[in-house]
Order: C-alpha cells, then structure tokens, then sequence
C-alpha cells in the first residue's frame, strides 16, 4: 500500500512540473494585457480629444483613472486573495477587465470613458498580484522561481513598451475605441483556459478580514498617488489641491500600519519591513519605476516634438529598450544565481546610469546609433534591476502572505511610475522655462511667451498661431531650451540611480537556498511535497496539498552540499531573518 502510494505521488509531483509552466504562459498573458493598457491610450488622446471633447480637467482623468484605481486597490485585492482564493479573484478581474473594456470602446461621451477606465483598473488592481502570488506558489523551487519572475517581468515590460506600438497602429488605421476592443476575445480566451488549468490557493485564514484596513490602504494610496500626480502635471506642491491629498494618503497610511501592528491577523505583516532584504528591494522597485517611466515620457516627446516623429515611428524606436528588457528577464535567473542579488541589482543601477548619461549626448538631430545604443542599455539594466528586486521581495515574504507581498511590490511599482513623472516632470520643467525667459526682448508678446513656457507641445501650438519670423524663433528657442532641460533631467536621473546601486548594498551577497524554506534544484517527489507543505497550497488541479510528518530520507545521487537535508514541518510563519541574510531574505 505504501509502494502503491510513493508511485501516485511521484506521478502528481511530475504532473504538477509540466503544469506550473503552462500556468506560467497563463500568468504571463494576463499580465501582458494589463501592462499593455497602461500606456496604449498615451497615443490615442489626440484621437479621443477631437471625437470626445473633453475638457482639460475630463482628458486628465480619462488618462489618470486607470492607473489611480489600479494603485490605491492592489492591497485590497491582493490581500483578499489570500483568504478566499487568488485564482477565484483572478477570474473575477478578468471579468471585469474584458466587460470594461467594450464599455470603454464604444463609449460616446468623456463621463463614459472615465467610467470605463476606473472599472479596467479594478480589474487590472484583481489581476496584477494574483499572478505574482500564484506564481511564488506554483514555484517552490527558487532557481525555477527565479525563471519564471524573469519572464514575468520581461512580459511586463514588453506589454509596456509595445503599448504605443500597438496603439499608434490602431489609431492610425481604425479608431480611438479598438485599442480597448483587442482586450474582448482575448479575455474571452484566457477566462475558461485560466479556470481550468490554474490551481486554488490561498494564504493564511485564520481569523476575520480586516475591511476597515483594507479600505484605509485603498484611500491612503489613492491620496498620494493622487498628490503625486498633481504635482507632476504642473500643480504646485503647496497648492491646496495637491497637498491635501498627499497629506490625507500619508495620514491614512500611517494609520493602517498602526493598525496592521496591532491586530492579531493583520492583512499586511508589517514586520516584514523590519527585514532589510525587503524593504530594500521595495526601494529599489520604486527608484526603478521612477528612472524608467519619467525616462521614457521624456524619450517618447523628444522623439515627437524634437525629431518630429510619427506616433508609431516612435514607438518603433522604443523597441530596442523593450527587447533587452526581454533578453535581460530571459538570463535573470542563470545571472542571479551566478552573481547573486545585490551585484545584480546594483550593476543593472549602474549600467542604466551608464545609459543615461549616454543619452545626454541626444540633441537637435537624429541619432539613431546612439538612440539605440542608450535605449538597449537603458531597458538592459532596468530590467536587471527589477528582476534581481522583485525576485528577493517574494522570497522574502511568508507563503501565507504571498498576496499582500505581491500587493506591496506592485503598489510600489504604481508609485514609482507616478514619482518619476512627478518629480522628473517637475525637473524638466524647471530647466526648459528659464530658457524662453528673454523671449520678450526679441519682440515676441509677453502672453505667448508664458503659453509656450508651459510645454514643449503648447510653444509650437503658440508658435503657429504667431508665424512669420517670431513664431520660428519661438519654436526654435523652445526646441533648444527643452533638449537643454532634458539633458538636465537625465543628470538628476543618473543620480538617483547611483543612490539605487549604494542602496542595493543592503541586500544579500548570494542567492542562499539553503534554508528549510527555500528548495532549489532538487526534483525528488519527496522534496516537491515538502515544499508544497511549505507553500501550504490548498488543494486543486495542479497543486494537490500533501501533509509532511517527521523528516525525510536524504535523496541519494546528489553532492553532499546540494542535499537538501532533513525536513520537518514548518509553522504558519517565517522567524526573523538572520543577521547575515539568507536566500530567502535576498521585486
């Protein structure tokens, strides 16, 4: 009887290795779709504006709904999947997302659209960290997990980059409304595959879930993102309507981690924050998302308005940025056990401050070779960056809190991705106007000159209507004076960067597995259903939960230092990490 069982456990062990790479392509594709949301609009809003007529206050939040309902719910969310079940939430946000969607596509008014954009970011706030849970699920093994992260975040990256791609192409041969319509049959497809082939899984639920905490967070992130964006669209940081938000999010967000302290089953381990690994790899994912996503809007308007390139000429020119950040996700694993996380996360800082300083060598005309150049070496070393952050975040947070931790590093991501347009925004901006201070002494009105001091895109709008000798001097002024800021912008990026890379000092050496927690490389039916017991994995199609009593032989064949050793079974929670850090307290 024994034997019979020992042989139908070896047999769903080797199921399950076959499954969690198809769960993988899943996870992969749904990411793919959100991340590809995210920016496919930016090329559409000319389009919108002319059909929609929206006022100035209506296209910021057609542009700005999605990403603020998206940050403020990830914590809800991921939270909520570790009690009632991260696929179960899953399948709801691709409900969600692909209804939205058709709402968003033929939607005939600003009101509409808005609408639609805040229930495609619900959606997006269910999807994003249920796929990083369910993968530190189904990857107990953390050279595998550290594969599988690098795919996932070249997939989001990909999404990201392609999305202008993809959008400028729809645009210029449909409508605006078909960048949200190629999201219907591919909802369509993923949602039964999804609910077939993804097993159930849930963290620890003991204990009632903390809605008040959950809502708090959600107010609290959406406050800061909400000030944060503000401030990079112009508004001043002492104005009223910025600063009462920031203010109001960091309040609540204090509040919810006193709360979180003192609860006996909180929704987020606060104590987490008390592990370097993890707290540094949060930083490094919010300085990452700042340098990328505040680099890439300047990129994408020195491109259009400097070099005067089409909307899909420009996202063409990106495609270098987005195939070394594939390239880069695709090594991730073979390069982090080789040189482990911290040379991993603080190189792929520097190479990027590298390409940075680069790029400063862009100005009045086209240089392909250099865009090239800048832009590989740019998506290259980001893509390390947060490759080497995300995958020690995960492994350093409790199985059982997989969903709240996954929350965490995308709320980060979301905050890096406002910070860089904020604060990179506010420093370009700060460089380009003094350049068109003297503007009036050449004879050009006063009122113009401050028009055109708001914008690179408003100075030629100004400079059109001026014409003749001062509306070419007015755009040339405005051309020289925004390449001169943006080769400041990209000095202050470059020290960000390099205060990234000191940053990644705080994380461990070496990328340990030898703790009781971690398994690596060992592919023995015995040592897959330790590490299920320790993901503790509630029973489904491609997981089956499996119950570990007492220790395990030692498998034989193996080099004495890659045995995984005896195995016993381990408690709900994670002990302090060690001072020396371990593998598991390597996003």
């Amino acid at each position: 009887m024994t034997g019979m069982s020992t042989a139908v456990t070896r047999l769903r062990a080797a199921a399950d290795g076959a499954n969690r790479w198809a769960v993988l392509v899943v996870l992969c594709l749904s990411l793919l779709l959100v991340a590809l949301d995210a920016t496919v609009l930016h090329v559409a809003v000319p389009a919108v504006t002319e059909d929609l007529r929206p006022s100035a206050v209506g296209l910021l939040w057609i542009v700005d709904a999605y990403p603020l309902v998206c940050a403020s719910l990830l914590i809800l969310f991921g939270t909520l999947g570790d009690r009632i079940g991260r696929r179960r939430v899953l399948l709801f946000g691709y409900a969600f997302f692909g209804v939205a969607s058709a709402v968003a596509a033929t939607a005939d008014s600003p009101g509409v659209l808005i609408a639609a954009r805040a229930l495609l970011g619900v959606g997006g706030a269910m999807i994003m960290p249920a796929t990083l849970s369910i993968l530190r699920q189904v990857f107990p093994d953390r050279r595998e997990r550290a594969l599988a992260i690098g795919i996932w975040t070249a997939v989001a990256a990909v999404g990201a980059a392609t999305g202008p791609v993809i959008g400028g192409f729809l645009v210029e041969h449909y409508w605006w409304g078909s960048v949200f319509l190629i999201n219907i049959p591919l909802m369509a497809l993923i949602l039964p595959v999804a609910r077939w082939l993804l097993p159930e899984s849930r963290g620890s639920d003991d204990g009632p879930w903390d809605v008040v905490g959950a809502l708090t967070a959600a107010a609290g992130v959406l406050g800061v993102v909400l000030g944060i964006k503000r401030a990079g669209g112009g508004e001043g940081v002492l104005d009223l309507a910025t600063l009462g938000p920031l203010l109001t999010g960091a309040a609540l967000l204090v509040l919810f981690a006193r709360r979180q302290r003192r609860r006996k089953h909180p929704l987020i381990d606060i104590a987490m924050f008390a592990r370097p690994a993890f707290t540094t790899a949060v930083g490094c994912i919010v300085l990452a998302m700042l340098a990328l996503v505040g680099l890439e809007l300047i990129a994408v308007q020195y491109l259009q308005l400097v070099l005067d390139l089409s909307p899909l000429e420009t996202g063409l020119r990106l495609l270098p940025l987005t195939f070394a950040a594939m390239a880069a996700g695709a090594t991730g694993s073979y390069t982090l056990s080789r040189v482990g996380p911290r040379r991993m996360v603080g190189w792929g800082f520097v190479l990027t401050a590298a390409s940075v300083l680069l790029l400063t060598l862009m100005g009045q005309h086209d240089r392909p070779a250099l865009l090239t150049v800048g832009f590989v070496l740019l998506g290259f070393g980001l893509q390390s960056t947060l490759f080497g952050a995300y995958e020690s975040m995960l492994s350093e947070a409790p199985a059982e809190r997989a969903g709240g931790a996954a929350a965490i590093g995308e709320t980060s991501y979301q905050l890096g991705a406002g910070l860089g347009i904020a604060l990179l925004g506010s420093v370009m901006n700060a460089a380009y106007t003094p350049g068109l201070s003297r503007l009036h002494e050449e004879g050009v009105p006063a009122a113009a000159g401050t028009a055109a001091s708001h914008s690179l895109g408003e100075a030629y709008q100004v400079a059109g209507q001026l014409g003749g000798p001062l509306g070419d001097l007015l755009r040339n002024t405005a051309r020289h004076a925004f390449v001169d800021g943006l080769h400041v912008t990209l000095l202050v990026s470059a020290g960000l960067l390099l205060l990234g890379a000191l940053a990644a000092l705080r994380l461990p050496r070496v990328m340990d597995c030898s703790s009781a927690r971690e398994v690596c490389g060992v592919k023995t039916a015995e040592t897959a259903e330790a590490a299920e017991a320790a993901e503790a994995v509630v029973p489904g199609p491609a997981l089956p939960e499996r119950a570990v009593s007492g220790p395990r032989p030692e498998p034989r064949g193996l080099p004495a230092q890659d045995r995984p050793g005896r195995r016993f079974p381990l408690p709900a929670r994670r002990e302090p990490a060690e001072a020396t850090g371990s593998g598991r307290a390597a996003h």
